[in-house]
């Protein structure tokens, strides 16, 4: 009696082990905060254009599809050999490129601890960075065997809540350790350096962003951070792609658009309320950013139920 050779079954890859455990948790398109602190899913059934976006500093890992990052013009696909990271709070156009209702685009988001780098790399131990960026506070790594590794370790903790606080920021730490032995760990350094110029716009950010009703003068935010305004007008740039007062007008209009969705303020109202003095200035600029004026892309958004704006969408 002979019996056929049937060959070895392969195991899942990490990514697509990855995939089945977001997809078992999410069933539809959208964004899900999940129970641990930082770490959310994403579902897309179809590709779609770039949509506007705030990036706050985090690692996106697609298990599943593929998507794509516009910062400044310049486009950063990533799938799930390859992880996005950015290091500052940007405004930027997230992409799906490749999606369907069978083979859904999964992934998820973490953000990152920018303390907690800093720690890990003043404690020692790790290589030196040879490498000096001087590009923008986006790129795209590879993503190896052991940070996947990590990662599926984390989403495990979601079956054994109870373990969740004990656990989950031991293998977030592992996470970053992984991340600066990456191929991003320069991208990551410039930015927790804190006599570096990374560091510098970082705090301007953080300031913008509690203060973007208030009128900028530009001088007084360099001074504020520490550098001159030509140095400081030049790096806000170089890692944003935008300038000070750009950054400004995309907080401001980005804001006016929530409080329009969600808090039903008009038009003039929304618009002083985020700082502008002309309601047909901030209706112009709103046009610009968005394509439609304001009343009308708040009909459509309405039409479809949408109760969260553009903005907030996973990168």
């Amino acid at each position: 009696m002979t019996t056929a050779n049937h060959p070895p079954m392969q195991s899942p890859s990490p990514q697509e082990t990855l995939a089945q455990i977001i997809g078992a948790r999410v069933t539809q398109p959208g964004d899900f905060p999940t129970p641990i602190a930082g770490l959310g899913f994403f579902r897309r059934d179809q590709p779609s254009p770039p949509t506007v976006c705030m990036v706050e500093p985090c690692i996106v890992l697609v298990a599943r599809g593929e998507k794509r990052l516009w910062v400044g013009g310049e486009g950063y696909p990533y799938d799930p050999s390859r992880f996005l990271i950015t290091s500052l709070d940007l405004p930027a156009n997230s992409e799906v490129l490749v999606a369907s209702p069978q083979q859904p685009c999964l992934g998820l988001t973490l953000k990152l601890d920018l303390r907690m780098l800093a720690e890990l790399i003043a404690q020692g131990g790790l290589p030196p960075s040879r490498e000096r960026l001087a590009g923008s506070s986006v790129g795209i790594g590879s993503a190896t065997p052991a940070l996947l590794a990590s990662f599926e370790r984390l989403l495990a903790l979601l079956d054994e809540p109870d373990a969740i606080p004990v656990l989950a920021p031991l293998i977030q730490r592992e996470i970053h350790y992984r991340l600066l032995l990456s191929d991003q760990a320069p991208r990551l350094r410039q930015i927790t350096a804190v006599d570096g110029q990374g560091y510098r716009i970082a705090k301007a950010i953080d300031w913008l962003k509690l203060n973007y009703a208030l009128p900028l003068r530009v001088e007084e935010l360099a001074a504020r951070v520490q550098m001159s305004p030509p140095t400081f007008h030049h790096h806000f740039r170089q890692l944003t792609a935008m300038s000070p007062l750009q950054y400004q007008k995309w907080l401001r209009l980005n804001e006016a658009k929530r409080l329009m969705l969600n808090e039903h303020l008009d038009v003039s109202s929304a618009a002083f309320k985020v700082g502008y003095e002309s309601p047909s200035q901030f209706s112009r600029e709103y046009s610009r950013l968005f394509g439609v004026p304001p009343k009308r892309d708040m009909t459509t958004l309405r039409g479809r139920n949408q109760n969260t704006p553009t903005s907030r969408v996973a990168p």
